[in-house]
């Protein structure tokens, strides 16, 4: 297993988890490593501290090293945010109905007041998020780690 740190388009600074490098590059190249926070594709390799032996490997003795810092116990490792920031926002995630693949239609029917208001999440096609926004339709993409099931 492998760890490399990754960081998307956005700045937003990951680590991913492969078999191997070639499993790496192989998955980025098909599109599925993704930012956890905001699902960008773009993803790229940042230089690391980290570094593994494999099993078996013998290591030279060599002086004690301070360990890498921790971070704040009120932090979560994989958004950046707070931990109390965390729960509120997925909370009210968690709140709104999961319409999946009918969210464009959903999205329409509620602006043009054709069903009752309500808070929706779901999943678009780039197109249809294209179309949603031309027609003047607005939405924010919800980052992964904010989903009820993501945790």
């Amino acid at each position: 297993m492998i760890v490399y740190e990754l960081t998307c388009a956005h700045a937003h600074r990951f680590e991913g988890w492969f078999a191997s490098g070639d499993d790496y590059a192989s998955q980025r190249e098909r599109g599925l490593v993704t930012c956890p926070m905001c699902d960008d594709a773009h993803v790229e390799r940042v230089p690391s501290a980290r570094v593994s032996v494999p099993k078996g490997a013998t290591r030279a003795a060599s002086p004690p090293r301070p360990s890498a810092p921790t971070p704040p116990p009120a932090q979560d490792a994989s958004a950046g945010l707070p931990a109390e920031l965390l729960a509120k926002l997925r909370e009210v995630v968690k709140q709104t109905e999961n319409v999946g693949t009918r969210f464009p239609e959903e999205a329409r029917r509620i602006h043009y007041e054709e069903v009752p208001a309500r808070p929706i999440r779901g999943q678009a096609s780039a197109d249809d998020a294209k179309a949603l926004q031309d027609e003047g339709i607005e939405f924010s993409p919800v980052p992964p780690f904010l989903l009820p099931d993501s945790h």
